[in-house]
C-alpha cells in the first residue's frame, strides 16, 4: 500500500518540498525575530532615535512595550515555558 501511495503522490512532490522549504525559511525568520540580541540591539537603536528627535515620547513607549514583550517571550520560550507562538 505504501509503495502505491508513494507513486500516485510522486507528482505532488514539488509542492511538498515548497511547502518543507517554506517551513524552514519561517522557523529560521522566527528564531532571528525573537532572538535576545537581536531585541536588544533593536531597543538601543530605538532609544538612539528617541534622543535624535526622529520619534515621539508616546510612539518610543509604544515600540518599546512590543519589543520587551518579544523579548520576554522569547526568554519564556528558552527557559521551556513558551505559549507555543515563538521558537
Amino acid at each position: 500500500m505504501g509503495l502505491i501511495t508513494e507513486v500516485l503522490m510522486l507528482p505532488f512532490a514539488p509542492v511538498r518540498a515548497s511547502a518543507w522549504v517554506i517551513g524552514q525559511v519561517v522557523d529560521e525568520a522566527e528564531r532571528i525575530y525573537y532572538d535576545p540580541a537581536t531585541v536588544r540591539a533593536e531597543l538601543a537603536a530605538l532609544e538612539k532615535r528617541l534622543d535624535a528627535g526622529e520619534i515621539t515620547e508616546e510612539e518610543f513607549d509604544r515600540l518599546e512595550d512590543e519589543l520587551l514583550d518579544r523579548l520576554e517571550i522569547a526568554s519564556r520560550s528558552s527557559a521551556g515555558l513558551g505559549n507555543g507562538t515563538a521558537p
